[in-house]
């Protein structure tokens, strides 16, 4: 069977890595994808980057490939790639099987507010003085508003992501490269370093990033949450990789 495992994400890597001790990848023809936007992973499958618009569409690729079973291991908020998976499976009669990990849920001492969508996220934070902006690339829009924010009373901005900025920063934002996982101690000290009053991240749940929210509680650091998005209903949805794996190895055994 011909397997695509849309991935980009440590648990995409965690489920190549299972089908790997299971002997998956002798007998069946695993293509990994890639946006390859920070790093090309070194995984014991073929590995293609950049995305299907160099096959013609995702659709396309799946025909020519003779793709049996799509596998979306991208990132929560990945919601363009998601629906197009969805779509172009259906369209094939191919299955389309999701694995997300669980969001994460408030805790006790937390001091989260949660929003649907990064506009109202945004204009609530105007008031604060020192903000952390952990969510991932973010719209020149989005970015501006700070600058204006900054303009208004002072604020200054942290904005830390994996890749280079996509936008264009004001001069009261920092940019910081870091690729997790992060551990406690070290969100901490940047939190209170930065003398940050406010947190700003996306619920993509996980440990590998969890520790700013440990650091938070800790600090009393006020956190806006931005809530994952509805995506369209895969065939199957995953929430641990060893049920995922199990659910391929018994749909590569009965498709022989």
């Amino acid at each position: 069977m011909n397997i695509l495992i849309l991935g980009g994400t440590s648990d995409a890597r965690k489920v190549v890595k299972g089908l790997d001790q299971q002997g998956l990848l002798g007998d069946n023809r695993v293509i990994y994808s890639v946006a390859g936007l920070v790093r090309i992973p070194q995984l014991p499958c073929e590995v293609i980057s950049g995305g299907f618009s160099q096959y013609g569409g995702l659709e396309t690729y799946l025909k020519e490939e003779q793709i049996g079973l799509l596998l979306d291991v991208t990132h929560p908020f990945a919601e363009t790639m998601s629906t197009t998976a969805v779509n172009a499976a259906k369209q094939l009669g191919i299955p389309c099987w999701r694995f997300h990990r669980e969001a994460w849920q408030a805790q006790q001492g937390d001091k989260w507010r949660s929003f649907a969508d990064m506009q109202s996220l945004v204009a609530a934070a105007e008031s604060y003085k020192s903000v952390l902006l952990t969510a991932g690339q973010l719209s020149q829009a989005v970015i501006d508003q700070f600058g204006v924010y900054a303009q208004r009373n002072g604020q200054n901005q942290v904005f830390r992501t994996a890749a280079p900025a996509q936008a264009e920063l004001p001069e009261s934002m920092q940019w910081l490269k870091a690729i997790g996982p992060f551990n406690h101690q070290d969100e901490k000290a940047l939190l209170a370093h930065h003398q940050i009053d406010l947190l700003i991240s996306k619920n993509s749940g996980g440990a590998a990033t969890e520790a700013k929210l440990s650091a938070a509680r800790e600090l009393g650091v006020d956190v806006f949450m931005l809530e994952r998005p509805e995506l369209p209903e895969a065939d199957r949805i995953f929430r641990e990789i060893d049920g995922c794996v199990e659910a391929v190895r018994t749909l590569v055994n009965e498709s022989r």
